[in-house]
Order: C-alpha cells, then structure tokens, then sequence
C-alpha cells in the first residue's frame, strides 16, 4: 500500500518542522518523515549543548507557525547587545587600544526592542514538532529513513528502511549537510574545508543573566560567549552559557582530553577577560566547519531546504536563520502554484525559489568568510586593516548599523563595501 500526499518532507529538524507546519497551514498534506524521536524537553535538565542566535525575522515566522510561545513557555533568552573585537597579541595592538576598534551593536540604535534570542536546538526543534502536531495536515513517519527515491511522471514515490510507501508530488529534502536525498536526486555539491574546527561548552558561571553576545577574535578563530538562562534554586547565584572555541583540530583534541576542572581553568585562562567566572562545565563537544553549496537547489520533483542546500562558516550563528528564510521562500512558492492550479514541481516554479534564495544564502557565505579571512591570521597590514576597519565601523554607526539589520534578517541586501571586499576573495566567487 502506498500512501498519498501532496508533499514529502524529509527531515523533521528546524527547517523541516517548520516546512511541514507551514505547508500544512497552507492545506497541503504533509509527510514528514525522520530517523530520529521526538525531541525531548525537562525543564530541570541542563541546557542543549547545540543552540542558535535567532533573529528577529526568524522569531516572526515562528511566531506565524504557532511555535514562538512555545519556545517562550519552555527556554529563550532575549539579547540586547553583540559585541566583536580583534584580541589578536601583536605589538601593533598597543597602537591602537581595544575600545577604539571593538564594535558593539544594540538593540535601541536598531529600534528595536532586543537583537535576538539564543535558544537552544532542541527547544525549537520540540515546539515546531507540537506545532506540527497539531495540524492534521502533517502525517509523521518518525523512526525510519528513505531507503530509496523513484520518480514518476507526476509524483515521487519513497520508500523508507520499513519497506513503507509514500506518494507525494514533491520532495523537500531537509535532512542536513550530509543529505541524504540530496544524493539520492543526484545534485552535487561543492564544498570547502576550514582548517578550524568549532569546540562548544556548555557551562554555568557565576553572575546574572547577562544581555549581550560576543566574539573576541584571535588569529586561530574567535571565541564566543552566548548568555542563557539562570540555573535555577539548585545553583544560585549562577548562569548557564553556551561557550564556542575555534581552533585546529590537534589543539582543540588537547584542550577536550583535559579534566572538566582544568578544561575550565584552560577556558577562564585563554578567552577575553570579559568571560565571567566559570563555576561549572557540563557538556563539550566538537565538530569540523565547512562551506558547503549546493549545485542546484532542485531537480525534477526534488527540492532542497536549509543545510541541505548551503552549509556556512557558523561564525555569526545565522545557518537555521537563513534556513527559515528559505522555507518561507519555498512556501510563497508552492502556495503560488496550488493557487494557480500548477505542478508543485513546475520547475519554473522551483528556478524561482533558487534565483530569490542562492543569492541571498551566498551573501551570507561572503560575510562569514570575509570575516573568517581577515581575521584568521597574524599578518601585520591585515591586523592594522582589521583595526582600522573595526575603529571606523565604530566611527560610522549608520553603516555598522546596516550590517547589523542585514545580519538580523531586516535587510535583503549586503551593504555595497563588504559586497566589493568579498568579491575579491580568491576562491569565494566559485560557490
């Protein structure tokens, strides 16, 4: 017996759960199909070692699925202001002290309220899966993977690891980096290695909830500190943080075979002095960093969604941000087809979804590893340049502010200086 709906969603992470419930608000029927459970959440455990910096368009879309009160009701911690700086030692610094070249962005010269809230995967993971559950629209195949893709001449047909049938007239293929639906439409990709890998913390500190998020920037990769939620009667007085540190893989395989109280001592010791003092290390985990494009973002009845079709350098947390903007892309899309009677799969239809979204997520890509260039090294007229750059961003809030509100998902387009900085990064123009 085969099953029948209008669209296969694969993949029930961020952007596939979100997918699914806003395609079924839409009234498409919705399979959506995944490997793993449901998400678990205890509100006395821990915190997620895996979180985001949400923006502020991410958290209107949310809103819209029916899932933002629920991340509220469960963990979400609004930030105010961000922070970046060089913290790269080199006698050149002494030319030029700190408070002229860090750069803080704030939410009252944006006019808004707060910059973002970091919530943790699993959170939001959790509320987009209640708000799926709560639309009839959505039908989960939860436990199971596609074990094989065929297309037909109107529809595709899946047949997941249980030898179940599904039916549906496209695919959303948003299982990840390392899709697998991805392979099986045959699309390719082109991907890039850095040579850092990321090292999360998850730890608890000693002081308040805190209202800012920042990165200090050395030539081995920045370290970043991203406030959550106070840990409660058990541990008073104290903070919980996610505390990411990029550097190679041999020094960070060091630093992870460390004891928890010297890998603290470690952290305290090597992050900026703004770090406040830990108490506490529950959680590590490491993982490589990569570029990675799709060719295409379609093929035949298949479309790709989120990390499925674009992984980027995770420097500014905006992967799952721009993940939802291509769902809400892809849904005006479908919703547009549905009104017009058409194919789900009219490949006009889905070239216009890749011509609005392969740009706007490549921008993102120049961004990051325009940042990731100029301040991965310790060459002299670059640290100056970087300085320099960093001292005039702070002289000229009207254009730190764009790149701010460009950042944050307010701006489509990337302001014209870093465009033309970005563009002559050797490699860069390939992606």
């Amino acid at each position: 017996m085969t099953h029948a709906y209008d669209i296969a969603v694969v993949g029930a992470g961020m952007v596939g759960a979100a997918l699914a419930t806003g395609l079924a608000q839409e009234g498409f029927t919705v399979a959506l199909i995944d490997r793993a459970p449901a998400p678990e959440f205890t509100p006395e455990a821990a915190p997620d070692i895996r979180v985001s910096a949400l923006s502020k368009g991410s958290e209107r879309y949310l809103e819209q699925l029916g899932a933002w009160p629920q991340i509220t009701r469960m963990r979400a911690t609004p930030y105010r202001r961000l922070a970046v700086w060089d913290q790269t030692p080199h006698p050149l610094s002494n030319l030029i002290p700190r408070k002229f070249t860090e750069v803080e962005f704030d939410a009252t010269s944006l006019g808004t309220s707060h910059l973002g809230h970091i919530v943790e995967n699993s959170v939001t993971q959790r509320a987009l899966w209640q708000a799926a559950e709560a639309n009839t629209g959505v039908t989960f195949f939860t436990g199971h993977e596609v074990s094989a893709l065929t297309e037909n001449q109107d529809d595709v047909t899946l047949t997941l690891d249980n030898n179940t049938r599904l039916a549906a007239a496209l695919v959303i293929g948003a299982d990840g980096g390392q899709s697998r639906i991805r392979d099986l439409a045959g699309i390719g990709v082109t991907r890039d290695q850095y040579a850092q890998q990321a090292m999360v913390l998850s730890v608890r500190y000693q002081g308040p909830v805190e209202d800012i998020t920042w990165q200090g920037f050395f030539p081995s990769g920045p370290r970043a500190f991203l406030p959550l939620h106070s840990a409660g009667a058990d541990h008073p007085g104290e903070t919980w943080a996610s505390l990411v540190w990029y550097d190679a893989p041999e020094q960070l395989a060091q630093l992870k075979a460390l004891s928890d109280s010297d890998l603290l001592a470690a952290v305290q010791k090597a992050f900026p002095t703004d770090l406040p003092l830990l108490t506490h290390l529950d959680r590590k985990a490491s993982f490589p960093i990569a570029r990675q494009h799709a060719n295409h973002y379609f093929s035949g009845r298949v479309v790709l969604a989120g990390d499925s079709a674009h992984t980027i350098n995770p420097l500014a947390g905006q992967g799952v941000n721009l993940g939802f903007q291509d769902a809400q892309c892809l849904q005006a899309v479908l919703k547009e087809a549905r009104r017009a009677n058409d194919d789900l799969a009219n490949p006009d239809r889905l070239a216009r979804y890749e011509r609005q979204r392969r740009p706007a997520n490549r921008r993102m890509m120049l961004t990051m590893d325009l940042f990731y260039h100029l301040f991965s090294n310790r060459i002299p007229p670059l640290h100056l340049a970087r300085n320099l750059g960093l001292g005039a961003a702070r002289a000229l809030p009207f254009a730190r502010n764009r790149v701010a509100r460009y950042a944050m998902g307010i701006d489509d387009q990337l302001p014209a200086v870093l465009s033309q900085l970005a563009s002559r990064i050797p490699g860069l123009n390939q992606l």
